[in-house]
């Protein structure tokens, strides 16, 4: 069978684990490492598409929860797909829905069947099921879909883990047999265990037997301590098979991004550079900046001198300031292109770093410079 997606890893980092790869997909090539920018509702928000182009992003983020509440999964496949649908012509990877459906709390039900939610918007009553995902990622026409599974909180004991990761494989078989071209959409499984690493090798055993073409590590950055994710990330990639594109979820902090590409992760997305954005925070070569703050009222130097996004090149400090305080739409524009570049730049001298065998020392300057995070 000839799969949509395929991955062909060229190098590893002679003194960590940091890889360098390629992933091959119906809309054009990956170059991985590579961070991911969210598009959750057909938008990267406050960003026009060919923008992302532009700031050399390769590949965004749908969301398959929120594009089936608004506008529905059916709208977009008579548009012709998601690509279609929102003018990007690059690879797009979609999410299951999972997370989403999972973080409503009281408002969701978890059953063999699958998953009863109260709407947002509405408060309208719906019901995902591992073959409704399937079949909501299959009108998107993504890429890359996503498996239906649940996302156990990180202080959940073992008996309720190791229930849910029952679960979430019974999820996983049922997402396979779902109906949709393989030759033109690839399935990624999810590792799953909370924060135990037996179950975490368990469900790896099981998923690497459903021999897919990539994997992803889901349960992680949702909320545990730093030191406990670093622990976890320690072993988590490694027992993801070799051969294959690793993707860690919901990640985008600079520090969080170095130390899963040095663990050997391929692929990462957030909003987290979006949504800081639209509160007047920018990340910087030399930390982050608070754009809300006093000291830069007269402020004329840009956001970094290290940076050449189109908001630095042409803007200061104290118009970024201004335009924040007076609830500009152009703020959050200015400083989501610049975020978003920052991260996507970042990853791009990852990729140079490893293939010159340099990414030790590249990670210590960027730390060294970058200060507290």
């Amino acid at each position: 069978m000839k799969n949509a997606v395929t991955f062909d890893l060229l190098k590893t980092d002679t003194r960590t684990r940091a890889r360098l790869g390629v992933l091959h997909t119906p809309h054009g090539d990956v170059n991985t490492p590579v961070f991911m920018p969210v598009g959750t509702q057909a938008t990267v928000k406050a960003m026009k598409p060919e923008e992302v182009e532009d700031l050399g992003a390769e590949i965004i983020l749908g969301n398959t929860y929120h594009l089936y509440l608004r506008p529905g999964h059916d709208v977009i496949r008579e548009a012709g797909g998601l690509h279609k649908f929102m003018n990007w012509h690059r690879p797009i990877l979609t999410d299951s829905g999972g997370f989403q459906v999972f973080s409503l709390g009281k408002m969701r039900k978890i059953r063999e069947e699958g998953v009863t939610f109260q709407s947002y918007l509405d408060g309208s009553r719906h019901m995902l099921s591992p073959e409704k995902s399937i079949e909501i990622q299959e009108a998107l026409g993504s890429d890359i879909m996503m498996a239906f599974d649940e996302c156990a909180p990180p202080d959940a004991d073992k008996e309720y883990v190791r229930k849910s990761l029952a679960l979430t494989n019974r999820w996983l078989k049922r997402c396979i047999d779902s109906p949709y071209d393989y030759e033109k959409q690839s399935l990624f499984g999810i590792q799953q265990g909370g924060m135990f690493k037996d179950l975490r090798r368990e469900s790896t055993e099981f998923i690497a037997d459903q021999d897919l073409p990539g994997y992803s590590i889901g349960g992680l950055s949702v909320g545990e301590p730093k030191e406990v994710f670093i622990d976890m990330l320690d072993d988590c990639p490694d027992m993801l098979p070799k051969e294959k594109p690793r993707y860690l979820m919901g990640v985008g902090s600079p520090d969080y991004l170095f130390e899963g590409v040095e663990r050997g992760v391929d692929m990462f997305d957030c909003v987290l550079p979006t949504r800081i954005a639209r509160h007047g925070l920018a990340m910087t070569s030399h930390g982050r900046v608070n754009i809300k703050n006093h000291q830069y009222e007269r402020d004329w130097e840009p956001l970094d001198n290290e940076c050449t996004c189109y908001t630095c090149r042409n803007y200061s400090r104290a118009y970024l300031r201004h335009l924040f305080r007076s609830d500009e739409i152009l703020s959050s524009m200015l400083l989501t292109e610049h975020n978003l570049h920052f991260l996507v730049n970042t990853m791009k001298n990852m990729r140079e770093a490893i293939a010159e065998d340099r990414f030790p020392e590249y990670k210590k300057e960027f730390y060294d410079k970058y200060g507290k995070f």
